[in-house]
């Protein structure tokens, strides 16, 4: 059965440009696999729009803010509407990187070290008094980002001290709450997920190499800038380690749909664990397109098929 889609993309974060790039390829992909789509953004209109279509199912591209932090899917749980990917709290412990960071190193996972801090005690604590303990804590160089957020948006490293104040000030500038970690040097990874009821399909690792060396928000949408290769160019121990590492991110956080695992390989040849994402952007230049295309997978037919697993469809007989 083809059930009709509302595919719901843009919003007001940083990130309405690129959720509106992913939401229009994935609503292309769903219209060729024979659905009836309507793409839609977060507005006043949005619960009438979903309401007044029988047998709807929500696709939401939306990234950062509304479509990540789970409050949207409380509301589609609230109108009882069917959605793809992640519940709200999956989506609230994975949009927040000192969160899932810290559950996946419970369940036994690599992670740099790490700490989180809100803008309130930065500032009132005195940010002098605490730079030197931060860099003698996480060690230097180091990466300083928002907590919640994306597309590698207001993130830094710092390579010494005098550094850090206006690095903690660029990531509180997206967030008020900032993380502090461990540089490690490395190759780059993504590990991009498709979640059904039948279980966790782990698509092959995408290796980073970002033309200017850094892999920014230009890097990330900007034709030609990054060099992206899947499988990645890494042994075969450390993709299956990549590949175990996604696997545990899936089950200790619940992730569902799909789903992606940051992970960086650094130069012992394991594989360290970074954050993970329950609305991977969906562009031309992103990295889960990549993977699937790496799989031999169709996202039309992969996108139609999340959207039978959410609408409660029996997908026995439904190609993997």
């Amino acid at each position: 059965m083809k059930h009709p889609v509302v595919v719901l993309a843009g919003g007001l974060s940083h990130q309405r440009d690129v959720s509106l790039r992913s939401g229009h390829n994935v609503a292309t992909a769903l219209r060729r696999a024979g659905h009836e789509v309507t793409e839609a953004d977060v507005d006043s209109n949005l619960v009438a729009t979903l309401l007044g279509i029988d047998g709807v199912v929500a696709f939401p591209m939306l990234h950062g803010g509304v479509g990540e932090d789970g409050s949207l899917r409380e509301v589609l749980n609230l109108l009882q509407i069917p959605y793809v990917g992640s519940g709200p709290g999956t989506s609230r412990m994975a949009y927040d990187k000192s969160i899932g960071s810290r559950m996946a190193a419970a369940a036994g996972v690599r992670t740099p070290r790490q700490v989180a801090l809100p803008h309130d005690v930065f500032r009132e604590l005195g940010a002098s008094a605490l730079v030197a303990a931060l860099a003698d804590h996480v060690g230097l160089p180091l990466i300083v980002k928002p907590a919640r957020g994306g597309s590698s948006l207001g993130v830094s490293r710092v390579d010494d001290v005098a550094g850090l104040p206006q690095a903690m000030a660029t990531a509180y500038a997206y967030d008020d709450l900032v993380v502090v970690e461990q540089f490690i040097e490395g190759t780059e990874l993504a590990i991009g997920m498709i979640t059904t009821r039948q279980g966790t399909e782990v698509l092959p690792a995408v290796e980073i190499r970002p033309v200017g060396g850094v892999y920014d928000y230009a890097a990330m949408y900007t034709a030609g800038e990054t060099r992206l290769t899947a499988p990645a160019d890494i042994s075969p121990a450390a993709a299956s380690e990549a590949e175990e590492i996604a696997r545990t991110a899936a089950q200790v956080l619940d992730l569902s749909g799909i789903s992606r695992v940051d992970a960086i390989v650094g130069k012992d040849g394991h594989p360290v664990f970074l954050e993970a994402g329950v609305a991977p952007g969906m562009t031309d230049t992103s990295l889960v397109p990549v993977g699937m295309q790496a799989a031999g997978l169709d996202l039309a037919e992969v996108c139609s098929r999340l959207v039978s697993d959410a609408a409660g469809d029996d997908l026995d007989g439904d190609d993997d």
